[in-house]
């Protein structure tokens, strides 16, 4: 019997709560609500051949090195970080004074000691719900670019005087292991954001797991699958008139979506319920693999008209 279903988190990744109040196994539940690749590659055999990291302090050196050269930048431009949330405390905090839409990821808004409308804007590319990605001619202080390789093809729209901030646990679909970082335009944002971060933020499995991890990257290849599943996705909401959105992202913004959460829960799937973004009766549903993309029809043939 499914007992009450928990709220909505605030960022997503519900399935040990819901799997709670289904009496399920965790691992059988389909986590639409958190956006990971689809076509990465299981990224457990790879750190788990870096367990012995665990005897020493971290070294980010090699790891930042080497997502440098992937990116084609400076490694002394980088900081790797402690996931992305990590990634925006810091330059939020650095800002002081800055501004993030009430529709855009919650955490901006959160880490930012003053808000005012006229600062410096933090933004995300592409934006977090709606998935779509900002015009060449958009501006902003900090872009947060957590989606927009699997969007693009490309590591950044790098280029002019923002900061970025990144997300490898997305992109590797490892959001346990927490790998994050800061893009700058020069080495002194850098070494002042340094001195802010803890000592040994980003923990040595992590830095040591990073170098094979890229390792498997193909951004081109991955995008492009991710287009694919988008459009299947796209699709099949459709068909169920859940009106989704044009994206560029791996998730997708369903605006007419009310209860949906509570209507694929006791099937064992999880999607984002938005209430969190202002937007209430609409669902943010991550793109899942073919496998899932199959459950997921299965899931709402069953409950349509519910």
């Amino acid at each position: 019997m499914l007992s009450a279903l928990p709220s909505p988190g605030a960022h997503g990744g519900d399935a040990r709560r819901v799997a709670a109040a289904l009496g399920i196994d965790p691992a059988a539940v389909l986590d639409l609500s958190m956006s990971l690749n689809p076509m990465a590659p299981d990224p457990r055999p790879v750190v788990a051949a870096h367990l012995d990291a665990l005897g020493t302090y971290p070294d980010p050196s090699r790891a930042t090195a080497a997502l440098a050269e992937a990116i084609g930048v400076d490694p002394a431009r980088l900081l790797l970080t402690n996931g992305g949330a990590e990634a925006i405390a810091l330059v939020a905090t650095d800002l002081g004074v800055g501004w993030a839409g009430e529709d855009d990821f919650s955490l901006y808004r959160r880490h930012l000691p003053v808000l005012d409308p006229s600062a410096p804007r933090i933004r995300s590319n592409p934006h977090n719900p709606s998935g779509r990605l900002a015009s060449p001619e958009a501006t902003a202080a900090v872009w947060d670019e957590a989606f927009y390789p699997l969007a693009t093809g490309r590591w950044t729209r790098d280029g002019d005087d923002a900061l970025v901030v990144g997300s490898l646990t997305k992109l590797f679909a490892c959001p346990g292991l927490r790998i994050g970082y800061v893009l700058a335009p020069d080495q002194a944002t850098i070494t002042r954001l340094a001195a802010r971060q803890p000592e040994w933020s980003v923990g040595g499995l992590a830095c040591a797991a990073v170098v094979d991890l890229l390792a498997t990257c193909d951004l081109r290849a991955w995008s492009a699958g991710v287009a694919l599943l988008r459009r299947e996705l796209t699709e099949l909401l459709l068909r169920h008139g859940l009106e989704p959105q044009p994206s560029h992202a791996n998730y997708v913004l369903c605006t007419a979506a009310p209860r949906l959460r509570e209507r694929l829960a006791p099937h064992g799937i999880v999607v984002r319920d938005c209430a969190s973004f202002g937007m209430v009766g609409s669902a943010r549903v991550a793109v899942p693999s073919a496998d899932g993309l199959c459950r997921l029809a299965e899931a709402l043939e069953v409950t349509a008209g519910t």
